[in-house]
């Protein structure tokens, strides 16, 4: 199915249509054919945000692209002007349309043109250098060797993998140590690196490990969940390699070669005994890998990134954190039950399987793909409720200027046994707010029928139930009953209302007489 949705986002980072294709495993004509009917119903990844995913194919899928025909170039004479000194892709496809206009052909664009090269060069063999622009790209990936930490108590020893990030511009590396391969590592891997630059690539070229891409053929490339979101999370598109085409990141390839030169075998005879003690000398030796002089060129590959910093994207304003993913039902009083906690969603989706994206600090829900909640996450005592008031029916939203503390100081001034329904009322359900309408009715009673029969009434009540309800009270009240006086005045030792106890009469009695079980 199209994700049309990442088209848009993708689009509107001004990724070009060969880079949206390879990174969403669609064809540039599908990729195109988006984009313009997007143009024509005036929507862009703002207004994707607002829509369902239904919604959103719906609007995509009333009809077809027409197929058009496009002359294809002669990439084998392209290749060959490309060794002449000054020649450049950009200056051969002015040259390529120029042709098709006199002879009255279509022409591809730009984009497709260079894919088109890139897809001869890989298919021949032939040696194609790729020019990276400042800020363009993050290669990222792991070293194949591993560094030995030892645990100081017992001596055994423990492997640890090493990621590196380089960007393609400059070739300025960051480097760190990790116990795991795993998606926690990999993504902290990537939220350090981003760090340490000071800004975001447009791009993220990973190699086509499991843990970032999930599968990636010629036909399709699935993203692995998490990844995806700490690319959107950072504003960049994440395009994978090529399967067995390491010329696709030759920076990172370069960069793992020469790391495990100048940093894994200068730290091979060193012992480390904690995985920051190794980071500490690995950051060492990183500012000698990273200011060392070319041999070469002028400079290092500091005084490049220099350059090049101010061309990367600003970072966002938090880190990305590392999410899992739950399905869950919205209950009848508009909460969902997540990890021992319950957060409202808008009452209109009561019944609804909704997804739940939980992050260290937040709790987000999604319903078809549109998020329509977003909580701070709560821990601690269980059963906690975090309710948004936008979220409650108009009913429930009419006593909000209310609470429970006012309700309880109001029945106080009626009488404790009008205080004690009250608070029988707050405390039996959910969410207290949903109580506000009964407390009301309740303690209004007190003005159709004086406080002094209300009370009367919630006394006679709570003497045959510990479940007062609304509706037995009124019934007291309008029945009359309240007047009636008790038959039996309560007693004053609480526990004796139960009538578990012997009285004291009961020893007065000889019971000498009694069998074993009375002694």
């Amino acid at each position: 199915m199209t994700n049309y949705r990442e088209i848009l986002r993708l689009d509107s980072l001004g990724i070009n249509h060969a880079q949206i294709s390879r990174s969403t495993g669609h064809s540039r004509q599908t990729v195109v054919s988006v984009l313009k009917k997007a143009e024509q119903k005036n929507i862009g990844y703002r207004e994707a945000t607002k829509l369902a995913d239904k919604d959103l194919y719906r609007l995509f899928t009333d009809g077809g692209p027409s197929h058009l025909s496009y002359k294809m170039p002669d990439y084998e004479q392209i290749h060959k002007e490309l060794t002449r000194t000054g020649v450049t892709l950009g200056l051969l496809w002015v040259e390529y349309c120029d042709a098709c206009r006199k002879s009255g052909e279509l022409p591809y664009q730009s984009t497709q043109f260079n894919k088109y090269y890139a897809d001869y060069v890989r298919k021949t063999n032939a040696t194609m250098h790729i020019n990276r622009k400042p800020g363009e790209a993050l290669e990222v990936d792991w070293t194949g060797d591993t560094i030995g930490i030892q645990n100081a108590d017992t001596g055994e020893s423990m492997d640890a993998n090493v990621f590196v990030a380089a960007l393609s511009y400059s070739g300025y590396a960051y480097v760190e140590a990790f116990f795991s391969m795993e998606m926690e590592d990999w993504v902290r891997g990537h939220v350090n690196a981003y760090a340490y630059f000071g800004g975001v690539t447009r791009l993220l070229i990973p190699d086509n490990l499991k843990v970032g891409v999930t599968q990636n053929t010629r036909t399709e490339t699935v993203i692995n969940k998490n990844y995806q979101n700490l690319a959107e999370h950072y504003g960049t598109v994440v395009l994978p390699a090529r399967v067995r085409a390491p010329q696709d990141k030759p920076k990172v390839e370069g960069t793992v070669r020469i790391v495990e030169t100048w940093i894994m075998a200068a730290l091979r005879n060193g012992q480390f005994f904690s995985l920051p003690e190794l980071n500490e000398a690995i950051r060492l030796k990183l500012e000698e890998f990273n200011t060392r002089p070319f041999q070469k060129l002028e400079g290092s590959r500091q005084t490049k990134f220099l350059e090049e910093q101010s061309f990367l994207l600003p970072l966002p304003h938090h880190p990305f954190e590392l999410s899992t993913w739950k399905v869950a039902t919205v209950q009848k009083d508009y909460h969902i039950a997540c990890q021992g906690q319950y957060y409202s969603v808008p009452h209109e989706y009561i019944g609804k399987k909704v997804d739940i994206r939980i992050t260290k600090n937040i709790v987000e829900i999604f319903y078809e793909g549109l998020r329509i909640a977003s909580h701070e996450r709560t821990d601690g005592f269980q059963g906690k409720y975090n309710t948004k008031e936008e979220h409650m029916p108009p009913a429930h939203q009419k006593y909000l200027e209310w609470n429970g503390d006012r309700f309880r100081r109001w029945a106080k001034k009626i009488g404790p046994s009008a205080e004690a329904v009250v608070e029988y009322f707050l405390s039996s359900v959910k969410v207290e707010q949903q109580s506000y309408k009964t407390c009301n009715a309740l303690l209004h009673l007190a003005d159709k029928y004086t406080a002094g029969r209300l009370e009367a009434a919630c006394s006679k009540v709570l003497s045959f139930t510990i479940r007062p309800s609304f509706k037995a009270v009124q019934s007291v009240l309008k029945s009359g009953i309240d007047k009636t006086p008790h038959e039996e005045k309560p007693p004053k030792n609480k526990a004796l209302q139960y009538g578990f106890l012997r009285g004291a009469g009961y020893y007065e009695h000889d019971n000498s007489g009694g069998d074993d079980n009375d002694q």
